[in-house]
């Protein structure tokens, strides 16, 4: 039986509040760690580099990945919840 236009609308909604939420917090990690606050973050360090430059030339990255795997994870929950799952 195929998915209800209402229940799709749910879908789609849950499905771009993960984008927005996702995305936040990649524009923070990687423009807020790694420039506005980069000053503040480079008081610490990491591996001996400065927090703030391991952010901005790393840490924005390997965030990005962990982000793309949290959201292969909420995606096919989402999928098996709303019935739209591919398999």
């Amino acid at each position: 039986m195929p998915p209800s236009s209402s229940h799709m609308k749910q879908y789609w909604k849950k499905n771009l509040q993960t984008l927005v939420i996702l995305l936040s917090i990649w524009f923070m990690v990687s423009f807020g760690c790694g420039i506005l606050w980069v000053e503040e973050l480079n008081a610490y360090r990491v591996g001996g580099f400065k927090l703030g430059f391991w952010f901005a030339q790393q840490g924005s990255i390997y965030s990005f990945v962990a982000l793309i795997f949290v959201y292969v994870v909420r995606m096919n929950w989402l999928d098996q919840k709303f019935n739209v799952n591919e398999d």
